[in-house]
């Protein structure tokens, strides 16, 4: 199996521009770019697709560019149903400075990062009408699906123009950085062949390109903000519990894709996976192998191991060893109750709305139904302290098998 034969397999090759692609990316040793607006201050999953492929071409010998749209950003490419919030510059630098670091971070410091911004800043918009403009055609921008559907409802002359802006940013890495090939999501296919043409028009020479398919989630959503469903890469957005949550309950049917996709485990280890899957799917290989190589490639493998931690410990209702940060990431989703004196169980329960009254409270407990810190408690005498919480802060409650509480020592 050659380098693009494997790509093909792995479903990360959808559009094609280059009749000599494949031979291009097997046997020689090319520079190719991958770019981004900074819409927001961290990239998610969806992103993560695209840079994982970009890691992989790097791995093979190909030299990364990676490019931040700090002029694109301004901007903001076409949406399918409407224009995009404009941000300001001070937010967009903040933006490219997150997204910035966690590229870095991905590549171990082996990609060159650029940034659009830094080639328009000092272009006048005379010079980039008759540099750029005069060499493509209305008829050829209305051409384009997005631009087709946007037209009914209306489009900005801003977010008609895009195209030529990211067309001339291949243009210039073409001429500049000696870098022949785009590699993007298929939604990007239009943008891209306007930089292909534009290269050809103005160089007479030919530039190489292929689209991944759009990773969709089990639902058919992509994996993006705007889609409502985003899990960032920043770990303080997403944590790595809540992506190895994610992951490890991913729908049976994708998971194999998913490994393919987002992993570096070779053609045979997944063959092995996808058998395991489908002859004991209650064991959730894939679905471990697939948490494991994502989160230790974003977080490293501590994280990895603190979330295989808390979702164990949760699983089977032993959270002793929790510490007070471990706490926190278990429980994101709960607004801690606060605590400032020492109350019994009886009182804790009410008073931290776990139980509706005293009477509730007690039944309750005489049912062996409530966990203190992860240890049954049958006493109504049992008095909270400071001692007795987490750290001296916190006091998860257990209420039946699923039911979780939390407060937080504050005196």
């Amino acid at each position: 199996m050659t380098f693009f034969e494997e790509l093909q397999w792995r479903g990360l090759i959808k559009d094609v521009a280059g009749e000599d692609i494949a031979d291009k990316l097997n046997n020689e040793r090319i520079t190719f770019y991958w770019g981004t607006d900074p819409t927001a201050d961290s990239l998610h999953l969806g992103h993560y697709s695209s840079l994982v492929t970009a890691k992989r071409l790097a791995k093979y010998g190909h030299h990364p560019i990676l490019l931040c749209g700090g002029a694109t950003g301004l901007i903001g490419d076409p949406r399918p149903t409407a224009e995009r919030e404009i941000i300001t510059k001070e937010k967009l630098n903040e933006n490219l400075a997150g997204i910035r670091e966690q590229v870095v971070k991905i590549f171990d410091g082996k990609a060159e990062v650029v940034n659009n911004y830094d080639w328009f800043k000092g272009y006048e918009y005379t010079d980039v009408l008759r540099d750029v403009g005069k060499y493509i055609t209305v008829n050829y921008m209305l051409d384009k699906d997005i631009i087709k559907r946007r037209l009914e409802t209306g489009i900005t002359f801003a977010e008609f123009a895009y195209m030529i802006i990211q067309g001339y940013d291949f243009l210039w890495l073409y001429e500049h950085k000696n870098c022949i090939m785009q590699v993007e999501g298929s939604d990007q296919w239009g943008n891209i062949t306007t930089g292909i043409d534009l290269i050809k028009k103005k160089l007479g020479k030919d530039a190489y390109a292929f689209t991944m398919p759009l990773v969709l989630d089990k639902y058919g959503h992509k994996f993006g903000k705007s889609e409502g469903n985003a899990l960032w890469l920043d770990e303080k957005k997403t944590s790595s519990y809540e992506l190895y949550q994610y992951l490890i309950n991913v729908d049976d049917e994708m998971v194999i894709d998913y490994l393919k996709i987002f992993t570096f485990l070779s053609v045979d280890e997944i063959l092995e996976l996808e058998k395991k899957n489908k002859e004991h799917p209650e064991l959730r290989e894939a679905h471990k192998a697939l948490a494991r190589e994502i989160i230790c490639d974003l977080h490293g493998e501590d994280s990895y191991l603190e979330a295989v931690k808390i979702s164990e410990s949760l699983f089977s209702g032993d959270i002793q060893s929790f510490t007070s940060k471990e706490c926190e990431v278990a429980f994101k989703g709960l607004t801690p109750f606060t605590i400032d004196t020492d109350m019994n169980l009886v009182d804790l329960l009410v008073y931290g709305k776990v139980c509706s009254s005293k009477r509730e409270a007690r039944e309750f407990i005489s049912n062996n139904s409530i966990s203190v810190n992860g240890v049954k408690v049958t006493d109504f005498d049992f008095m909270l302290t400071k001692d007795v919480c987490i750290d001296s802060k916190y006091v998860v409650i257990r209420r039946g098998k699923k039911k979780y509480f939390i407060g937080e020592y504050v005196s």
